[in-house]
C-alpha cells in the first residue's frame, strides 16, 4: 500500500519516532546553534556533495573565525578553503560563500534574503539551498528536495516523479502545508540513516506497511 494523504500522518510520526536515536542533519544542528539565517547558507552551501560530519566540522571552523559577515570578508577565499576543507569542492565553494556573503552585505544591507525568489539570485544558491534557508533560518513553511527526500518519496510511492525539482512542485500541489517544514530534516534523517538508496533496511522499517518500494531491488 504506497503512502498517501489518508496516511501520510501516521508514516510522518512513525518516521519522527524512528529518528530520534539518529543525530539531526549538519544544516539543522548549524540553525539551532547559531540562530541565523547567514549561517543556515554559508552551511548549506558547505554541505553540497559533502557527508554531514565534514560539514559541521568544517562549519564550525569557519564560524570560529568568522561568525558574521563582515568578519568573513576579512578573510581571503584561501583561508576560507582552508577553514572548509576537506569538504568537497572547498576551493570552488569558498569563493561562492564570499561572493553571497559580499552582495548580501552591499545590496541586501547585510540581511540574508527571506523570499525564494531572491535567493536565487545569489550565485550558487539553487532552489534546495533556498528552500533550507526559509525553513531553517526563518522558520518559513518551504519544501525543501535533496536526494534522500527525491527517492524515498517516489519509493514510497507518494509522488511519481524524475527530477528533484519536479518532486518540488508535486509534493507542494499534494502535501498538506503543515508537514512541509519539517519534511526535509525527517527523509535526510531516514535516508542517511536507515532508508538507503542501494539495498534499504526494509525488514526493520517503521512503515514498511505503507512503502510501495517503488525501484527496490535488494533490500536487508
Amino acid at each position: 500500500m504506497p503512502v498517501t494523504n489518508r496516511n501520510i500522518s501516521r508514516v510522518i510520526a512513525l518516521i519522527q519516532k524512528h529518528n530520534e536515536q539518529y543525530q539531526v542533519p549538519a544544516v539543522t544542528l548549524v540553525a539551532r546553534n547559531h540562530h541565523s539565517p547567514w549561517h543556515v547558507l554559508v552551511s548549506t552551501i558547505i554541505s553540497l556533495r559533502t557527508k554531514d560530519e565534514v560539514t559541521s566540522k568544517a562549519a564550525e571552523r569557519l564560524f570560529r573565525k568568522a561568525p558574521n559577515p563582515k568578519k568573513l570578508l576579512t578573510l581571503s577565499e584561501k583561508e576560507i578553503g582552508k577553514l572548509i576543507y576537506p569538504a568537497g569542492f572547498y576551493k570552488t565553494k569558498a569563493k561562492t560563500i564570499k561572493d553571497v556573503t559580499r552582495i548580501i552585505e552591499q545590496q541586501y544591507g547585510g540581511r540574508v534574503p527571506d523570499e525564494i525568489d531572491e535567493l536565487v539570485k545569489l550565485k550558487g544558491v539553487g532552489r534546495k539551498t533556498a528552500n533550507l534557508v526559509l525553513i531553517e533560518g526563518y522558520g518559513k513553511d518551504a519544501m525543501c528536495i535533496d536526494t534522500h527526500v527525491h527517492r524515498i518519496s517516489n519509493r514510497f510511492g507518494y509522488v511519481k516523479t524524475k527530477t528533484p525539482d519536479e518532486t518540488e512542485m508535486a509534493l507542494r500541489e499534494k502535501m498538506p502545508r503543515k508537514y512541509w517544514k519539517g519534511y526535509n530534516e525527517l527523509l535526510v534523517t531516514f535516508g542517511q540513516n536507515h532508508c538507503a538508496p542501494i539495498s534499504p533496511r526494509c525488514s526493520t522499517c517503521p512503515v514498511s506497511e505503507f512503502c510501495a518500494r517503488v525501484g527496490v531491488g535488494r533490500s536487508r
